[in-house]
């Protein structure tokens, strides 16, 4: 029997993007930069209302 072939797609790349990861310091600097913010006020705002990128940079002020 042979094996289906996989595609590859989009999906779940829009979903990544919509996230920050608080972990990740590479995300974070990167929301920092963006911001005009710090990365300890981000890593609180993610910890604060969640790691929606859209809440996060409404927390932020932005």
């Amino acid at each position: 029997m042979a094996a289906a072939k996989k595609t590859k797609t989009a999906r779940g790349r829009k979903q990544d993007r919509a996230r920050v990861a608080g972990g990740q310091d590479y995300e974070v600097k990167y929301e920092a930069k963006k911001t005009g913010k710090s990365a300890p006020a981000v890593k609180k705002a993610v910890k604060k209302v969640g790691n929606a990128r859209k809440r996060v940079e409404k927390r932020l002020g932005r």
